[in-house]
């Protein structure tokens, strides 16, 4: 008796299994993606008001920003890599 409720309950193991790997997958994709809009923009506010305040530096606070943003967008393509494979 007890072996025929072990043998019906490890297919139900398995698809639990396979659901928490999906839904870890969305979870780190969408704090990834939360934490690199808030980074964005925050260095995009950030960059604004240093232009208002120095005119003159916004090439120079410009390229500075987009190396920023870059780099934050790249935490959620890390994430997005991650989701996919399952870890």
């Amino acid at each position: 008796m007890i072996m025929e409720i072990m043998s019906m309950a490890q297919p139900a193991a398995a698809a639990a299994a396979d659901a928490a790997v999906g839904v870890s997958g969305s979870l780190t994709l969408g704090l990834a993606g939360a934490g690199a809009a808030l980074g964005i923009g925050m260095i995009g506010g950030k960059a604004v008001e240093a232009v208002g305040r120095n005119p003159g530096a916004a090439g120079s606070i410009q390229t500075l920003a987009i190396i920023g943003m870059a780099l934050a967008e790249a935490v959620a393509i890390y994430a997005l890599i991650i989701a996919f494979q399952g870890r």
